[in-house]
């Protein structure tokens, strides 16, 4: 059982570890990493590049120098004047100068070289050689860089410089190059690591919601850690994603009942007075032409209630939003007003139209003209008999583009009631003795989110006893939907 659970633990271990090497973040950190490495080795090489051509440039003017001072002294003072100083030079202690003066057969003349070295100079005459395995002023492995030319009567010269020091810093500063490189690699890949595990575990916790809102709870939300990061951001953007999502299938749920319950009484009626008709038996033509007209009547009340729903099933959503176009909001509202003028007067009702300006707006104006003409088909409705009635138009202002008011002098919406309104088949009890299907505000309350737009309820007369109701169409500027 320990070997099966210890197994189990360490599948469970590499499997972690195998999404770990995949996520996303961990093979940016890695792309990172590597391209940080590339920059400080390059950056460690110009160095050494620096450092040690510099030295190398230092020792090779002095050598040059030396030369042209041997030389000199050879033409001044002959061969026996040069090996004295060829000796006298050799001899001083401490010295990492390196000098060597033959015959053309290889006879040592002078110098601090027990031959002459191996090595083929190059085209220049300079030769880079070991001297010892040990040796030198820090008695640690020796080379050394010198120049040989041939002096007149075949006499052959060498003079250079120990390198130890240069090979002891070259040696150091590569060291130092893989040490950094090392930990540069460690930091950035334990760096690339714990990104990684931070941002799988924020993944982990989106799909962990979805994985909850997948099974049925619609409830649960991406959490936030507050950092007010781009994955701070996704998780608001997602939350406020699934908050629309909620609402949506609740408004599903309860068009569903709404529809159930409100058109289970006209389709009860309209059975209830055919099946009635029948049963009395009659040659009298009146009695099934009413019979008939009722039953018109009750089926155009359930085909606007279907009309209006498919309506707002449309505007919410957006399809019409690739039809929209130019629309100059002066020719809607005043088509609205010319369509229920005269149903205003028949009621004794003063509608009052007023156009501000004539603003344009990018839009739907087949759903345009159905929202204002569903304002004030409630402004109507609600308004008592001899109330006023008022259509405003207004032009761009801050914040807005237009705007288009629609207030009455009726009963108004408590302020509680007025979010509630705005759902399908909500009517205050106040309403209910009077025709509709509760589906006004909801169509122009969609066709507004179809639009950027605002809808705004308020009172027409605050502080009366018939406050009214006010319904404000405000459009946003261009570009801020």
């Amino acid at each position: 059982m320990r070997q099966e659970g210890a197994a189990g633990g360490l599948h469970g271990f590499l499997a972690a570890g195998l999404r770990l090497v995949r996520a996303t973040a961990f093979r940016l950190a890695l792309l990172y990493l590597a391209m940080f490495v590339l920059s400080v080795g390059m950056i460690l090489g110009v160095v050494y590049r620096t450092t040690a051509g510099f030295l190398e440039g230092e020792i090779g003017e002095t050598i040059a120098l030396e030369v042209a001072g041997l030389q000199d002294h050879y033409r001044g003072y002959g061969l026996s004047g040069l090996v004295d100083v060829v000796r006298t030079r050799s001899a001083v202690p401490n010295n990492n100068s390196i000098y060597l003066l033959t015959t053309a057969a290889g006879v040592i003349l002078a110098g601090n070289l027990s031959g002459w070295p191996a090595a083929v100079p190059n085209a220049s005459g300079w030769t880079h050689f070991k001297v010892a395995d040990y040796g030198g002023v820090t008695n640690r492995p020796s080379t050394a860089q010198a120049v040989t030319f041939t002096l007149p009567g075949q006499f052959r010269l060498l003079v250079g410089r120990d390198m130890s020091e240069i090979d002891q810093l070259r040696t150091r500063m590569f060291r130092s190059l893989g040490w950094i490189l090392g930990s540069t690699a460690l930091l950035g890949l334990g760096g690339g690591l714990l990104m990684s595990r931070g941002a799988m575990r924020r993944i982990e916790a989106i799909n962990r919601t979805t994985r909850q809102i997948m099974s049925g709870d619609l409830s649960d939300r991406v959490p936030r850690f507050g950092g007010g990061d781009e994955m701070d951001r996704l998780a608001s953007n997602l939350n406020a994603m699934l908050d629309r999502i909620e609402r949506l299938m609740t408004g599903m749920r309860q068009v569903t009942d709404s529809v159930a319950h409100d058109l289970r009484t006209p389709l009860s009626r309209l059975r209830s007075r055919i099946e009635l008709a029948l049963l009395h038996e009659t040659e009298d033509a009146e009695v099934y032409r009413a019979v008939l007209q009722d039953t018109i009547v009750e089926a155009d009340r359930l085909l606007a209630t279907f009309t209006a729903l498919l309506s707002i099933a449309e505007a919410e959503s957006g399809a019409k939003r690739q039809d929209f176009v130019p629309v100059e909001l002066a020719e809607v509202v005043e088509l609205a007003a010319d369509l229920y003028e005269p149903v205003a007067d028949e009621r004794g009702q003063r509608l009052s139209v007023e156009i501000r300006a004539k603003p344009m707006v990018r839009g739907n104006g087949q759903l345009l003209a159905q929202a204002v003409s569903n304002l004030l088909d409630n402004a109507i409705k609600y308004t008592p008999d001899g109330g006023t009635i008022s259509l405003v138009l207004d032009g761009p202002a801050p914040g807005r583009a237009a705007c288009i008011d629609v207030a009455d002098s009726g009963p108004g919406i408590p302020p509680e009631m007025r979010d509630k309104v705005l759902q399908r088949f909500v009517r205050l009890d106040t309403a209910r003795a009077s025709p509709g299907n509760g589906l006004g505000l909801s169509l122009v309350d969609a066709v507004a989110t179809l639009h950027g737009a605002r809808l705004e309820l308020g009172e027409s007369a605050p502080g009366q006893p018939a406050p009214g109701l006010k319904v404000s169409l405000v459009f946003p500027p261009d570009g801020r939907r």
